[in-house]
This record gives C-alpha cells, sequence and structure tokens, in this order.
C-alpha cells in the first residue's frame, strides 16, 4: 500500500503579501474618502461665510444701506420688518446686535429677512419660524453682525462686519482659518472662540490650547470683512 502524502494547509509568504496589500489599498482609499469629505465641509463652511459678506454687498449696492440696519426696509421690501433694537443704532451703517441675536427685533436677526426678501438668500422670511436662523453645514449657527465679536483682543480684530459660525470641530475650525487667513487661530481676520455658539469673548484661542483641547472640541468662528 503507498503511503499518501501529507499536505500543507495555509497561506503562502505571496499570498499573505498580496492580502496585505489589498488591504493597505483599502485602508487608503477608506483614508482618502475620508480626506476629501473632511475638505468638501470646510469649503462648505468657508463658502457659507463668503455668501454671507456678498449678500451684505449686494444689498448695499441696491438700498444703499446693509441689511438689518436698513432704515426703510419695510419700504424697500414689501412685508419687511424695521428694526427697533438696539435703541438709536439704525441706518448708523453698521449691523448691531449679537451675531446669534434670538431678539426678533435686531439688527442682525433682521439681516436674514431683508437678505431674503430682497432674493439675496432662501428660507423663510416668517420671523417666527422655528428654521428662520440658518444653520452651517455643520449643525451650527450663523450668523453676522459690527459689534465687536472680541471685547478685549490680544491683537486688534478690525473689520466693517463679522460672520460667525458655531459647532465648528477643532480640525475644522484651523482648515478654516488656513484657507481664509494665516492658519492662527488668535491673528488675522479669521478667529476662532473659545466654545460654540460663543456670542462675544475677551480674545482668541490660542494654538496651544486647541492642541490640549483636541479636535473634538468645539468652537465658534468668526471672519472680519
Amino acid at each position: 500500500m503507498k503511503s499518501m502524502k501529507s499536505q500543507q494547509s495555509g497561506f503562502t509568504l505571496v499570498e499573505i503579501a498580496i492580502v496585505l496589500v489589498i488591504i493597505g489599498l483599502l485602508l487608503g482609499g477608506i483614508l482618502k474618502g475620508q480626506e476629501l469629505i473632511n475638505s468638501a465641509k470646510v469649503k462648505a463652511l468657508v463658502n457659507d461665510m463668503k455668501l454671507v459678506a456678498t449678500q451684505v454687498y449686494a444689498y448695499q449696492d441696491r438700498f444703499k444701506a446693509m441689511p438689518g440696519d436698513d432704515p426703510r426696509a419695510d419700504t424697500n421690501l414689501a412685508g419687511a420688518t424695521k428694526a427697533t433694537t438696539p435703541a438709536t443704532t439704525l441706518a448708523n451703517g453698521r449691523i448691531e446686535g449679537a451675531w446669534n441675536s434670538t431678539t426678533a427685533t435686531d439688527e442682525s436677526f433682521l439681516f436674514w429677512q431683508h437678505v431674503r426678501f430682497a432674493n439675496l438668500a432662501t428660507g423663510t422670511t416668517t420671523t417666527t419660524a422655528a428654521d428662520y436662523r440658518p444653520l452651517n453645514s455643520e449643525n451650527g449657527n450663523l450668523g453676522i453682525t459690527s459689534a465687536a465679536v472680541l471685547t478685549a483682543p490680544t491683537a486688534p480684530f478690525n473689520g466693517s462686519f463679522f460672520v460667525c459660525q458655531g459647532n465648528i470641530n477643532g480640525r475644522f475650525a484651523r482648515q478654516i482659518d488656513t484657507t481664509m487667513d494665516d492658519g492662527n487661530p488668535a491673528t488675522g481676520s479669521v478667529r476662532i472662540i473659545d466654545g460654540n455658539n460663543t456670542a462675544t469673548a475677551a480674545d482668541a484661542v490660542t494654538t496651544a490650547t486647541m492642541t490640549t483641547n483636541g479636535d473634538g472640541y468645539v468652537y465658534t468662528v468668526c471672519a472680519a470683512f
């Protein structure tokens, strides 16, 4: 009777190498895909801020006033409401009120109604609607103000108005700053403020603080125009 040759089972080194290469390619594709998604999100956040600035300039060009601050808003735009707060600030060439104001008579709150009635932005013009205040792609508030968002900045933060948005994680906040400005959260035309939906702060956060907080921490990002 002939003896049967024992057969060796398992993968050869070549087969293992091929599997590892395939796994590497898959992981590389996933990471690259995530990177593209993140880049698209940052681009959307940057575009949101630039679009608001464009709306201001377009409204000024048409009505010779800033949306929200327009003393003839109720005349220029059928159905629009003229702001009454903050007191005595109407028609001063500034959009007064906190960028994230919920006061229905504030200039910064009525900004959205004015640009929408002027067909410069989409969205409801009903100020009591739940979706009246716009959100960014990260489900954070988006707003505008000419009031100081930094009350005692180490580096002066000057602008005719500031566009701010909340709920921005650390990684996206840094990318926004790098895309629009100098990459330093405490200097330049883009500042990163500690906390989500922060109305005002003494100063912007530092790079060191952001590193300590980690990418999961959320911030308010403001850009000066």
